[in-house]
């Protein structure tokens, strides 16, 4: 029995070779009066289409969309780009979709629509067919948008940089052919393609430890890396990288946007770029320009191949790929923005227009549209998409960029959106880490906590009561704070006031973070008190004024050994906080060796040395901050990893909001005389010191310190135990926790081992390298008389000079501490500390 004609079985649009030599190909386009397939070719090489076609000349009577109208199958010459464009009528719609099958199609097809039908932007109707649009599943993208008039559906000029016309107005009737991105066909029939692929790590979100990073930036000024690999996929991929993320211990790398971006055009008209990526310009095809200049000349084929061998390195090396994903809007922008593909083949259906004005789009977002997930097409679309990243490149999750906006129905905020459930119930995406931004810019628009299973969400309560407590309140020079003890208690136990709200549900939902891609970096929170965002141009009004942090009296780098030696305590102690609170923990990639965006909080347009990781501490041969710092947190996610009470995704659950577990089931609480906290205590926020301990099914238990006071202080630890320090935030500055009522200080002397581990350091390195040292051996010989200036009793136990990246080893009192009672223990002022029970 013959097969039914196509349309009755390709329910899902694409470009589809087939086994006589050509493809299938279907788009959507639901309200569009007729669709053409459009094929670029060479006009020096033979083309495929000869026999088919009809060539097109310039006809004075008649406009170049007129004359498509007459053939099926029709071809025209642009000079000017070198180029033959023959299109294809599609045949449809048949429940919206449009089809053609191609005679010949090959790999590395260039190739797009164009779409015809009313113009009426006042009703939300675009159709343009003088507009070239991408295919919205294409696999690949060839060339970029530019700031020309030919890339907007509507009349307008282009001023001194500026775009001059009403989106309102009438059609443009300029080509855009040249001025904006074509589509690239890949062919990936391959039944081997998969033979050979490393397991994939499925990290249990019990071990979990994210580590959120832009490809370019993390190694786009790596020293060990060649030239020609900084800034890649392949520059993360390589084996030294790998071996410094396996050394910093983290589980599973979230990398921002990855999908093909293109600039919004607020940027464009200012000259500058999007280097986060929250822009798609394609949810199939990679962002080319983070692949090697060698894969970008061969082709889309190349580029999204550096992608998958990226995702096989990293799995090989035992990693997690989760990528930051946009489906709230596309790089169009508003209604004045340029037409490159969704808008140009069907606005009303993939945009949310305003109820009482068509003309207008809803915007939950800040960048002028939101897709429009209450059309069923939109959802397969975006799963389509996300099946397509999982199985053919290998990603291990996803974290949905203003998640909210992707569950809004009728406009309001539901955990029972299509979309939601559409995920939960794919066999393959259902069992991926699915990761919430639980917020967007709509009404009611702050939802943490309120996405279902089997979501993981950005925990915000988290992030800024850390803030509060280790920095506003430390900053401010009072007794009392803005942080109760049922506060921090809360966020330490894994936020179950947000995430205790599904039967299986537990603390391993709360991605708990201090800092991300969005705001300060941890270094930069203890520098400044204010944004500095001048760098982007807009008066130091973007970002956010809302950022608690602080700078210890003196904003931005300093000199003052205990204004260095505080703010990095204050660093440590939120990186304490955030690695040893149940949850799942994420770290900004260069928090741990003090990376700065001098004060940045919103660097989305600085593709430049603010964003990209400054490496040059890994050539000094003594420790210098950084590499304390690293060593620091390393030594503590290795810990936090190697211990039993953060192994269990059953912390609480629903049943603990109905009272059916008792509070201390897992978790006991002291103040530091070894007493129970009364009720009074939970809310007074004088309280600033206390014990957590954390109960081990199996194994050992554990004990968190904190001493939020300005002052060293004696604890007593529960007398059950004989209790171990494990680690202390104040070992940054050489001191630790001491029995009886003295802390310990120690000498640091250590040579830095890292100058000896790059490979194939070039020239320019060595010298780096010997510049640094002689520099370094100086300021160490004059140590001991620069830090006789420094109190013994001072916080400050190690002296910076210049920038707060040279320093000498620190001075460290002798003071001996008295034994005492074995559970006595002194902490050290403001500090965190992990006891382990012996």
């Amino acid at each position: 029995m013959r097969n039914p004609p196509l349309h009755r079985y390709a329910t899902r649009p694409g470009l589809y070779f087939t086994d006589d030599g050509g493809a299938d190909v279907v788009v959507r386009s639901e309200t569009a009066d007729q669709v053409w397939l459009c094929v670029l070719e060479s006009i020096d090489q033979p083309s495929a289409f000869f026999q088919d076609a009809i060539r097109l000349f310039e006809d004075p009577n008649a406009s170049f969309i007129q004359q498509i109208h007459e053939f099926p199958v029709c071809t025209r010459i642009i000079e000017h780009l070198y180029m033959r464009e023959t299109l294809f009528r599609m045949t449809g719609p048949n429940y919206g979709l449009w089809y053609v099958h191609l005679p010949k199609a090959w790999d590395g097809m260039r190739y797009g629509y164009r779409v015809d039908g009313a113009w009426d932007p006042k009703h939300g109707v675009r159709f343009n067919p003088y507009k070239f649009l991408l295919d919205p599943y294409g696999k690949g993208i060839d060339g970029s948008m530019e700031l020309s008039p030919a890339a907007f559906s509507y009349e307008c000029d282009v001023v001194d940089g500026k775009v001059s016309g009403s989106s309102y107005g009438a059609m443009s009737t300029v080509d855009s052919l040249g001025h904006v991105p074509v589509s690239v066909a890949i062919d990936d029939r391959d039944i081997h393609k998969h033979e050979g692929d490393p397991q994939h790590p499925h990290v249990p979100w019990r071990k979990t430890v994210i580590y959120e990073m832009h490809v370019k930036g993390f190694t786009a000024n790596a020293p060990w890396l060649p030239e020609a690999l900084r800034g890649t996929y392949a520059g993360l991929a390589h084996p030294t990288t790998l071996a410094y993320l396996q050394g910093l211990g983290i589980t599973s790398i979230e990398l921002l946007p990855i999908m093909a971006k293109q600039d919004e055009l607020f940027l464009q008209e200012h000259g500058r770029k999007n280097y986060w990526g929250y822009s798609t310009l394609s949810y199939f095809a990679p962002e080319p320009s983070y692949a090697t200049k060698a894969a970008q000349e061969k082709g889309a084929a190349a580029v999204r191949q550096e992608v998958i061998d990226m995702v096989r390195a990293l799995h090989e090396a035992g990693f997690e790929v989760i990528m930051d994903v946009v489906y709230n809007h596309t790089c169009e922008g508003g209604t004045e923005g340029p037409t490159i593909c969704w808008r140009g083949l069907d606005d009303l259906a993939y945009y949310r227009h305003q109820k009482a004005n068509a003309g207008r789009l809803e915007d939950t977002t800040g960048c002028g549209n939101t897709l429009d997930f209450t059309n069923t097409h939109v959802v397969t679309f975006a799963i389509d998409s996300l099946r397509y990243w999982a199985k053919r490149i290998g990603i291990d999750g996803f974290r949905f960029d203003l998640g909210v906006t992707l569950a809004r129905l009728e406009g309001e905020f539901t955990h029972h959106h299509p979309f939601l459930y559409a995920l939960r119930a794919d066999l393959l995406l259902g069992n991926l880490k699915l990761i919430m931004e639980p917020w967007d810019l709509g009404n009611l628009g702050w939802r943490t906590g309120q996405f279902a299973v089997p979501f993981a969400e950005w925990n915000d309560r988290f992030r800024d009561t850390t803030r509060t407590f280790w920095l506003e309140d430390v900053d401010g020079s009072s007794d009392y704070g803005r942080t109760s003890l049922q506060e921090m208690a809360t966020r330490l136990c894994g936020s179950a006031d947000l995430f205790a709200t599904d039967p299986g549900r537990g603390a391993t939902a709360s991605i708990n973070f201090v800092s991300c891609h969005d705001g300060f970096t941890l270094t930069d929170l203890t520098r400044y008190r204010d944004k500095h965002n001048e760098a982007n141009g807009e008066n130091n009004n973007d970002g956010s004024s809302v950022n608690r942090s602080a700078n210890f009296g003196v904003e931005g780098v300093t000199n003052e050994p205990e204004i260095i030696a505080a703010r990095e305590q204050a660093a440590m102690n939120m990186t304490g906080m955030l690695l040893l609170s149940l949850g799942t923990p994420m770290m900004l990639a260069g928090d741990e060796f003090r990376n700065t965006q001098d004060g940045n909080n919103n660097a989305y347009c600085q593709d430049n040395d603010i964003t990209w990781l400054k490496w040059d501490w890994m050539y000094s041969p003594h420790k210098t901050r950084e590499m304390r710092r690293l060593e620091t947190v390393s030594r503590l996610v290795a810990l936090r990893k190697s211990l039993d009470p953060y192994h269990h995704e059953d912390f609480f659950t629903r049943l603990t909001q109905l009272g059916l577990l008792k509070p201390s089931s897992r978790v006991q609480w002291f103040l530091p005389d070894g007493t129970t906290p009364m009720e009074r205590d939970w809310f007074d926020l004088a309280v600033r010191s206390f014990t957590m301990r954390l109960l081990s099914n199996s194994e050992v238990d554990v004990c968190i310190v904190v001493n939020g006071v300005a002052e060293d202080r004696q604890f007593r630890l529960p007398s059950d135990s004989e209790w171990m320090p494990k680690w202390c935030s104040a070992e940054i500055n050489g001191r630790r926790p001491g029995h009886g009522n003295h802390v310990e200080e120690y000498l640091n002397t250590e040579e830095s081992i890292w100058t000896q581990h790059v490979p194939d350091a070039s020239e320019t390195v060595r010298k780096i390298v010997e510049a640094v040292s002689a520099q370094k051996d100086k300021l160490f010989d004059n140590s001991q008389i620069l830090s006789a200036s420094i109190s013994p009793n001072s916080i400050a136990t190690a002296t910076e000079l210049d920038d707060e990246t040279s320093e000498t080893e620190p001075h460290i009192s002798d003071t001996d501490s008295a034994p005492g009672d074995g559970n006595v223990w002194t902490m050290p002022a403001l500090s965190i500390t992990l006891m382990k029970q012996v």
